[in-house]
């Protein structure tokens, strides 16, 4: 299962209560790309899901759908816990206006530094505007967006990443209860004035998913479980048998391909990040189709390893709208893209859910009544 990161297709009834009514990720996108060429994803139905510019429905599409969110949120954490039959009981907390000064305290106690910045702001923004400030004084530059994040940001010759690590890390692990935010990211980056950049070294301290996921399913009836990129840190562990890289999309792909065409048995839970992280979040629409580009290639190599034995669900996890007048995500439906021996050309409308559902069901034959979600196979 691959995850594009922030390619929604459309907004959930209920987005107009987080100012994203008319999001549309991938159709606006495509619209000023001025059409979308994704050949492989067009062929396997992507345009069947929604009308997307450039990509016709398909004669014979796979399996093929949206799904909506499990529950509240539109951040990573929620759309990968929801896939996997996880929704919080309430919302992570989110800080639109900054910290509270007891965290801003805390973060300051932990690390024997200032803290400066302190905002809702974009991770490119916050460095720009506060980098300067941090080299010179060594204060830590902390900030949130609309998810339920606490991001630390550190040079890497004012604070060694394993050291900002450390310190995120115990953050993570005392943070109280109703401060409990989703991710406590540490955001490494080096450079000068003017040319500051963010490292790859990024690494998210997720607070563990509150309820049993299909990961867990998954194990108790031996199956293997690898992650790869920031799936692992996302379950803060929970489920998972095997981490492989992938904080860019190209090692995430390579590690992707190589698990395909390496492994007997098994569930693979990949992202690819960049489509969210580089140009998502920057409205970069050119660099947005790019990386689809990509994944469309490494998709066509996949589908020519698959035997009967093997699925590949395509899918998301949230938007991120490149018209909304914000650069955060944006609350929509997920594209859902099913491959697998014996498929018919039908469309599935469901839940985040029912992808972990079906999951559970084509390695284990069986189901579970404990966690939401129908298997579409």
């Amino acid at each position: 299962m691959v995850v594009l990161d922030a390619c929604g297709v459309g907004a959930l009834p209920d987005a107009d209560g987080y100012g994203d009514a008319g999001a549309n990720t991938l159709g606006h996108l495509a619209e000023r790309a001025g059409g979308l060429r994704l050949p492989t994803l067009e062929r396997l139905g992507l345009g069947s899901v929604i009308d997307i510019a450039g990509v016709p429905p398909a004669p014979e599409p796979v399996l093929h759908g949206r799904l909506a969110a499990l529950g509240a949120g539109k951040d990573s954490t929620a759309g990968h816990w929801g896939l996997m039959g996880v929704a919080a009981d309430r919302p992570l907390p989110t800080y639109p206006d900054g910290f509270p000064r007891a965290i801003v305290e805390l973060v300051s106690g932990i690390s024997g530094r200032g803290v400066i910045c302190n905002r809702s702001c974009n991770g490119i923004e916050a460095i720009e505007q506060f980098a300067s400030e941090h080299v010179a004084t060594g204060s830590l530059i902390v900030y949130t967006s609309q998810d339920s994040v606490l991001q630390i940001a550190a040079h890497v010759d004012v604070l060694e990443p394993a050291a900002l690590y450390a310190v995120c890390a115990r953050v993570r692990a005392v943070l109280p209860s109703e401060h409990a935010v989703g991710r406590v990211i540490a955001r490494p980056f080096e450079g000068s004035e003017g040319r500051w950049q963010r490292t790859d070294g990024r690494r998210d301290f997720s607070v563990a998913p509150p309820g049993r996921s299909y990961l867990e399913e998954l194990r108790e009836s031996r199956v293997p479980v690898h992650s790869v990129g920031k799936v692992g840190q996302l379950f803060a562990g929970v489920g998972i048998d095997v981490e492989h890289p992938g904080a860019t999309n190209a090692v995430a792909l390579e590690q992707t391909t190589s698990l395909i065409r390496s492994l007997d048995t098994g569930f693979v839970f990949a992202n690819l990040v960049e489509t969210d992280q580089l140009y998502g979040h920057r409205h970069d629409v050119p660099g947005f189709h790019r990386a689809l580009q990509a994944i469309d290639a490494s998709v066509s190599e996949w589908l020519e390893c698959l035997g009967e034995g093997d699925m590949l669900v395509l899918t998301a996890d949230h938007g991120c709208d490149p018209t909304a007048s914000h650069t955060d995500h944006t609350r929509e439906y997920a594209p859902l893209l099913a491959s697998f021996a014996g498929h018919r050309s039908r469309r599935h409308d469901g839940v985040l859910a029912d992808v972990g559902a079906s999951v559970l069901a084509w390695l284990t034959d069986r189901g579970t009544d404990a966690i939401p979600g129908e298997s579409f196979l």
